[in-house]
This record gives structure tokens, C-alpha cells and sequence, in this order.
């Protein structure tokens, strides 16, 4: 990618689009919808959590070791293979929800831009397209992630459903029993669900279908109905770490649990049956003032790591933070928001770009820092620096 930027500027072509997380955010800040963009970038309450995130990165500084022979990129494989699948980088797309705010079909546009890439992705139940149409396109590198309803049958339904579709692990979110305190989105009044966006999986569901008197699409009563339906079945304030057994019997997928950020959280769902944890404070969105995930990582991984596969999401934006997240225990990352501007901006081509953009970052970065692959990253390539 870097490469291509440069010759074609030999022509005067540049970028179209901002070749920085930032400046993605700053651009669709600037193009998209005040609703959709505040549904994007807003976070819990004073937004602390959201901002330490990625201050957290910054307390620790990668080491670059030289003369090692691997700064040729022929040299170097950032390929890796998590719970069974295969991908072409430690990287897969975060479940973010109700993607038709910024553009039509967007789950379809992002599955089929990460299978072309080699990456995963992670569809969230709260989709603006079916599990069976996204999977339809994800080809074989994308998990399900669950929003476990205040209904077992429904939930075993979703789950099902995403295995019959290709989906090659399920995701259980565990932050969410319900939502966060998000001012961006009360100050404009502003909750798509109600909506009755991004509840696409809940109306096409045939355990959902059967709660309602009369179907979704019979009329704007129908509908109206349909989503007071889903109200009061989105969140489950009853989960326990012993329900990941539940799921164990429904399918012979992989699961992994996400929005861990204690240690002993951790250990109980992996003694439950869980394959994977994924540290995560939901990109900052559900509690103020919580502990950044990277800080989480560490005590996680040292707690089940030789039990289970650990992942980390909130706070990704460039090659270093993937770098800096695998040498701290990690063995891939989800990436979330700056795609979602991207898809916003340009479709196809913005999440394209966004995903580019971070992997030729980690790989130039791997070879600068004298890492000719995935498997040499370990915490010897850090050190603290502080605040």
C-alpha cells in the first residue's frame, strides 16, 4: 500500500481518503449524520474510558532491534490461526452494530471486504443484515457475535442460525446487559433500535417471529409492536458465567466470551467451557471511568492463557497498538471504529482502505522493529515508560 501511494503521487493521485485513524474520525465527523456519528464515536458518559484506551498504548514503547535480516517484506508473516481460523494478519473487524446509520447493507459491504482481505470479522447480533445474508459473503473467516437475549430458545436460535451460516466461532458479550449511559446519543434524543434498526436478526428470527401477534412487515403498527418485542428481550441482567455451558450444547463451535477486564471473570467462563476471552471495555461505551483494556490484558492473559486463546479489543488504531497488544499477551486484536468511518465515507472502498491501512502499519512496523513474524512477538520487545 505504501508503495502504490507513492508512485501513483509520482502522477499527482493522491489518497482519498485520510491516511490516519484520526483523520478518518475527522472526516465523518465532518460528512456524516450528527445522529450517525455520535452513535459511532460516543462513549459512556464523560467519555474517560474511551480516552484511556488509547492513552494506555503510550505507556509502553516498543524496542526496535536491528541488523536481524527481516526488514524485507518477502521476510515477513503476519499470518496466524485462532480457535481453527485461519487468517492472513492477528486482525479481525469488532461487532459493531446498526451499520445501515452510515450505509446500506453495511455488514454485507465489511464481511466481503475482510474475506477479500484475508482478515475476520465479527458480525454483530445487533446487524442491519441477516446472519445468513452477511455470511453469504464473509467466506470462511467470520464469528458471531451474541447479544444473549432475556430468552434462552431465541438465543439458541441466533446462535444456530450463525453456525448454519458458515460462522466458525460464536462471541458472547457479556457488558451489555443493557446500555450504557451514552449523552452524544440522549442529547439527540436518538436510539436506532426503536427505530427498528439494527434489530434485522431479532425480525428474520423464526423464535422472535413467533412472540408477535401479527408480522414486522404487515405495518407501521406491526412493526412498532415488533420493536417493543425486542425491548424487552435485548439484555440479559441474569447471565452467568455456568451459562456458558448453554452454548456448549447448542453448538460444537468455538466460543469465546467478551467484555472480560478481571482476572477471575476470566477464569470462571474459561472454567465454564469457554475456548477464548476477548479483553475489551466495549470501545469505552459502557462504563465511565473503567480500567483501559490494555491494562486489563496483561493480568488476563497470565490468568488463562495456557487454557484459553485472549484477544483484545477497545483502543486499536495503528500497526504499534497491534504490536504492543501481542507482546503483551494478546493473540489477535479487534478493530473497530476507524473502519466504520471509512465504510461511512466511501463504502466498500473506506472499510478497504481503513483495513489496509493498519496492516501495511503493523507489517512495516514488524520489520522496522526486526520481527520477521506473528510468532517472535513477546514481551521482551516492550518496555514500560510510564505516563
Amino acid at each position: 500500500m505504501q508503495n502504490e501511494i507513492y508512485f501513483t503521487g509520482l502522477s499527482g493521485t493522491l489518497p482519498d481518503l485520510p491516511m490516519t485513524a484520526a483523520g478518518l474520525e475527522a472526516r465523518a465527523r465532518e460528512e456524516l449524520t450528527a445522529e450517525a456519528y455520535a452513535y459511532i464515536a460516543g462513549s459512556a458518559s464523560t467519555e474517560r474510558t474511551a480516552a484511556a484506551n488509547l492513552d494506555a498504548f503510550s505507556r509502553h514503547a516498543l524496542v526496535p532491534r536491528m541488523l536481524r535480516g527481516t526488514t524485507a517484506p518477502d521476510a515477513r508473516d503476519l499470518s496466524v490461526e485462532i480457535l481453527g481460523t485461519r487468517l492472513a494478519a492477528p486482525v479481525l473487524t469488532a461487532p459493531i452494530g446498526v451499520l445501515d446509520l452510515v450505509r446500506d447493507r453495511g455488514e454485507t459491504i465489511v464481511g466481503q471486504v475482510a474475506a477479500d482481505l484475508g482478515v475476520g470479522s465479527v458480525l454483530s447480533t445487533a446487524a442491519s443484515s441477516t446472519i445468513e445474508d452477511v455470511g453469504a459473503v464473509s467466506g470462511d473467516s467470520w464469528w458471531y457475535q451474541l447479544y444473549w437475549p432475556a430468552d434462552d430458545e431465541l438465543a439458541q436460535s441466533l446462535v444456530q442460525r450463525a453456525a448454519k451460516a458458515g460462522a466458525k466461532a460464536i462471541v458472547v458479550t457479556v457488558d451489555t446487559p443493557g446500555l450504557g449511559w451514552r449523552p452524544r446519543d440522549l442529547e439527540l434524543g436518538h436510539l436506532p433500535f426503536l427505530r427498528a434498526q439494527g434489530i434485522a436478526n431479532y425480525l428474520s428470527d423464526p423464535v422472535f417471529r413467533s412472540k408477535l401477534a401479527t408480522a414486522p412487515e404487515d405495518g407501521p403498527e406491526a412493526m412498532q409492536m415488533a420493536v417493543l418485542t425486542w425491548a424487552s428481550l435485548f439484555g440479559n441482567h441474569t447471565l452467568q458465567a455456568s451459562d456458558i455451558t448453554k452454548i456448549r450444547e447448542w453448538t460444537g463451535l468455538p466460543v469465546l466470551v467478551k467484555g472480560v477486564l478481571h482476572e477471575d471473570d476470566a477464569r470462571a467462563v474459561v472454567d465454564a467451557g469457554a475456548d477464548g476471552v476477548v479483553v475489551s471495555n466495549h470501545g469505552g461505551r459502557q462504563v465511565d471511568g473503567a480500567i483501559a483494556a490494555l491494562d486489563a490484558l496483561g493480568p488476563v492473559a497470565a490468568a488463562v492463557k495456557d487454557r484459553a486463546t485472549v484477544l483484545l479489543d477497545s483502543g486499536i488504531r495503528c500497526g504499534a497498538d497491534v504490536l504492543i497488544a501481542l507482546a503483551l499477551g494478546a493473540d489477535a486484536v479487534l478493530y473497530g471504529r476507524p473502519w466504520v468511518y471509512g465504510l461511512g465515507l466511501a463504502g466498500a472502498d473506506g472499510v478497504r482502505h481503513a483495513l489496509r491501512m493498519l496492516l501495511a502499519d503493523l507489517d512495516v512496523t514488524m520489520g522496522l522493529a526486526g520481527l520477521s513474524g506473528v510468532a517472535e512477538i513477546d514481551a521482551s520487545v516492550l518496555r514500560s515508560v510510564g505516563r
